[in-house]
């Protein structure tokens, strides 16, 4: 999303040649392949290790920190190698993502309308608001300190991260449609 607004703000002359089909592929790939990459260390991991306390998980999520508490061995090094794995690709696309708000922001400010700015802030704001909702809570569920965790706390933030992003990130698209906003005005009306 950063590198598409990335270039529909600061070279949208070049943007269909840029982001045609073959480029689309080639990030999607990326991004499932990481994304899978990441899930097969975490269900070696899963699958590796022996559970004491049942297999009964105090949430409708299977969270990683809620099966290490079933856990009966000694799971350090496996949370340090998920958690040095993890923070790579974190902190990879999030420099990622920050350069590159970094460059549409330089550029939107050179722009000399105010029209120009609110166009290309309306465009960047709500995926920057989603994208730190989502990381702001994922650090929260995954580096919080044992002593306030509890199961009601651990749902909702687990909630927060993996449900509200999503559906946030859908419905703040989606309002972009002028159809569907005047189908939302005409139901709240």
């Amino acid at each position: 999303m950063a590198y598409d607004r990335y270039l529909a703000i600061c070279k949208p002359l070049h943007y269909r040649t840029l982001m045609d089909s073959r480029a689309c592929v080639k990030k999607a790939a990326a991004a499932w392949t990481s994304g899978f990459l990441y899930e097969v260390l975490h269900t070696g991991n899963t699958f590796s290790i022996t559970l004491c306390q049942g297999n009964a998980v105090d949430q409708f999520f299977c969270e990683i920190p809620q099966i290490l508490k079933l856990s009966c061995t000694d799971s350090y090094l496996r949370e340090v190698e998920a958690l040095v794995v993890g923070a790579c690709l974190f902190f990879g696309c999030f420099v990622f993502i920050v350069l590159t708000y970094v460059q549409i922001f330089t550029a939107v400010l050179r722009i000399p309308s105010e029209q120009g700015w609110h166009k290309a802030f309306s465009m960047c704001l709500p995926h920057l608001a989603v994208v730190s909702l989502f990381i702001c809570t994922s650090f929260f569920a995954y580096l919080k300190p044992p002593s306030i965790s509890s199961p009601a706390l651990d749902l909702v933030v687990t909630v927060l991260y993996a449900v509200v992003p999503p559906t946030v990130n859908s419905f703040i698209y989606s309002m972009r449609n002028k159809e569907l906003k005047d189908a939302l005005r005409k139901l709240l009306i």
